[in-house]
């Protein structure tokens, strides 16, 4: 497999498979292909496959993208401005993800829920319960927010996040929350009322935009907008108000859901 990453703020991962070789990615991501592929649609597993994903944020359904007809060609982009980071992961190794980070992967790698260890992390942290986890061995491209910035935390170091920056972590990182310090921070900062808390040791990649900032935003030039709209948005991310937080997890459990680089895989 060989990849070639285009653009800057809407990018493309275009990928060049070998005879027989397999990539897969959650439904409504592939931008073009060539006569080559042959797409296959299914739940990845059978139902339970399925609706374990789709509580994990995902799709129902997956796709496989089999290059059938001599070597295959195929692209794929995010529906959000963004970075696309590609990993190549070893055997058993594994990547803590926001639940719309994962974009395709190779056919080796593991795509699965990720249980928050710590019920006040699922509650406040605007994540839901449920994170994704994804294993190798292979390739995985995962898409972040905004642009990225990577942190490599020693051991008990912690670093406070308002937690809709919080893209992808190892599974060594710890993941909490805690409570926004002072009264005015709480009333007039405009973070909401929780902090997310990651403790080394291990690697996190954080995103400059994430999607509900940027949907607030949209959200202030719609016919009928109001302050209590915007706020309500953003307290999906950050936690403004614990209704909000709650209200975002069920919708979450309940709920459907340039430069150019080459490189070898």
């Amino acid at each position: 497999m060989k990849y070639q990453l285009s653009g800057t703020v809407m990018q493309t991962v275009e990928i060049d498979l070998e005879p027989g070789e397999v990539m897969y990615s959650q439904t409504n991501c592939m931008c073009w292909m060539n006569d080559a592929i042959d797409m296959t649609t299914h739940t990845g597993g059978g139902l339970f496959a399925g609706l374990k994903r789709s509580l994990g944020g995902g799709s129902f359904f997956v796709t496989d993208f089999t290059a059938q007809r001599g070597k295959g060609h195929v692209a794929f982009a995010p529906r959000f401005p963004g970075t696309i980071m590609p990993v190549t992961l070893e055997a058993g190794q594994s990547l803590i993800c926001r639940k719309e980070t994962f974009l395709c992967a190779q056919k080796s790698v593991t795509l699965e829920i990720a249980w928050q260890q710590r019920l006040g992390a699922g509650f406040f942290g605007g994540q839901g319960f449920i994170l994704q986890k994804v294993t190798g061995p292979g390739t995985v491209f995962l898409d972040l927010s905004g642009e990225v910035v990577e942190r490599t935390l020693a051991a008990g170091e912690r670093l406070l996040v308002h937690a809709g920056h919080v893209g992808l972590m190892e599974p060594s990182i710890g993941f909490d929350i805690q409570m926004m310090k002072g009264f005015r921070n709480i009333l007039f900062g405009g973070e909401g009322l929780f902090l997310a808390t990651l403790t080394g040791p291990g690697k996190v990649a954080l995103q400059s935009m994430p999607i509900m900032n940027l949907a607030e935003e949209i959200g202030r030039y719609l016919p009928g907008n109001n302050e209590n709209t915007s706020s309500a948005i953003r307290g999906g991310v950050g936690g403004a108000v614990a209704a909000t937080a709650v209200g975002g997890i069920l919708g979450s459990i309940l709920g459907g859901g340039g430069n150019s680089d080459d490189n070898d895989a």
